[in-house]
């Protein structure tokens, strides 16, 4: 059964690879936007871009200008769509496990 989950789900993630590469590339590309725009660590940007997105949201890094505010907010809605995505296809997979076993 367990075998024939990651199967299904190699499959399902094979299938929708372009939409997952696009969201992650879309939340990169924002925190390294505020990256230049704020000033701070590459590194400081990235995790602020993975803990937004993973709708977290520790507070321990805040952006000030609007313009990386706005930013903040397509990390967070992308990070809520690969969620969804992620739940989706993590369900199909065990549907599709379910009926061949």
């Amino acid at each position: 059964m367990r075998r024939l989950f990651f199967v299904a789900l190699a499959r399902q993630i094979g299938v929708i690879w372009p939409i997952l590469s696009g969201i992650v590339s879309v939340m990169i590309l924002s925190g390294l936007v505020i990256w230049h725009i704020e000033g701070w660590r590459i590194d400081e940007a990235l995790y602020f871009t993975f803990v937004t997105g993973l709708t977290i949201g520790y507070g321990d890094l805040t952006p000030k200008h609007v313009s990386s505010r706005i930013l903040s907010l397509v990390i967070g809605f992308a990070g809520i769509v690969l969620t969804g995505i992620v739940a989706a296809v993590t369900v199909k997979a065990l549907n599709s496990a379910d009926w061949e076993s």
